[in-house]
């Protein structure tokens, strides 16, 4: 029997436990650019460790629909990793804690148009699921000689619900 999660809209404090919520909500830290630019400085906490450096990647995710069948969890122990979309468009972000090096129960957010996320080194996380086409997006994460990868299947799953 698959379970059921329910979406939440992402919220820094709510996301808290897994990375950094990139968005321009609030006022921004200075005004640059003779004024015509506000910026919102440092906004994420990026981990490459000791032998990884920051890589730029562009990535295109076909795009999925809710209610979304999560079948799969990955993680990174070597490097944070951002996603930052390069349309309006919000997408979804399934993340779990981690229970003894196996992903515990997923929480799901839904992000709100023009936010991103960097999710910390080693947070399980599901694959990059946009909402809409075209899923384009801009990733910054570790670029080093050692793996990167480890992933979970699910079984049954669990479907997240809208």
């Amino acid at each position: 029997m698959t379970h059921q999660i329910q979406c939440v809209p992402l919220t820094a404090e709510a996301f808290a436990p897994f990375g950094d919520v990139l968005d321009c909500a609030g006022a921004p830290d200075k005004m640059i650019n003779a004024g015509l630019c506000g910026r919102y400085h440092d906004c994420a906490a990026l981990d490459f460790g000791p032998d990884g450096r920051a890589g730029i990647s562009l990535f295109h995710a076909e795009a999925r629909s809710l209610p979304y069948h999560l079948g799969l969890l990955e993680r990174h122990p070597e490097g944070s990793q951002a996603f930052i979309p390069m349309s309006p468009d919000p997408f979804l972000v399934t993340v779990a804690r981690d229970d003894g090096g196996k992903p515990g129960v997923p929480c799901a957010f839904l992000t709100a148009p023009h936010q991103g996320i960097n999710l910390h080194r080693g947070v399980w996380h599901g694959v990059l699921t946009p909402l809409a086409a075209p899923g384009i997006f801009a990733v910054i994460d570790r670029i080093g000689p050692t793996p990167n990868l480890q992933e979970v299947l699910l079984d049954p799953g669990y479907l997240v619900l809208p």
